[in-house]
């Protein structure tokens, strides 16, 4: 069951978490990582991103807890840290849809 009120820290906390999503080339990321581990070389070529912009994205979504690193010689690996992330994803897709549909309706109704 949902909480019905949230202390300040707490909303601080969700807050982080949310502006580390608030990026369109995140989500791609993660998006990319739910195939699995990846490299920077690897996410740089499936993005389309430059190297040093993927590396900055996967920092901030490495500190918001997001992915977690393997570093293996002079490689590091990304990988989700779970795939709750994409239960948020879930529900904003599905936000999405019923704006669509219920505009369509308001449409074909004029």
């Amino acid at each position: 069951m949902a909480r019905t009120t949230l202390p300040p820290e707490m909303l601080t906390l969700i807050a982080e978490r949310l502006r580390a999503l608030a990026e369109p080339a995140r989500l791609q990321i993660l998006n990319h990582l739910r195939r699995g581990e990846q490299t920077v070389t690897e996410l740089v070529e499936v993005t389309g991103l430059g190297q040093a912009n993927v590396s900055k994205h996967l920092q901030i979504l490495l500190a918001a807890g997001f992915v977690r690193r393997r570093k293996q010689g002079l490689h590091s690996f990304y990988r989700l840290a779970d795939r709750d992330v994409f239960r948020i994803c879930d529900i904003m897709c599905g936000r999405l849809e019923a704006e669509a549909g219920a505009r369509r309706r308001l449409l074909r109704r004029a």
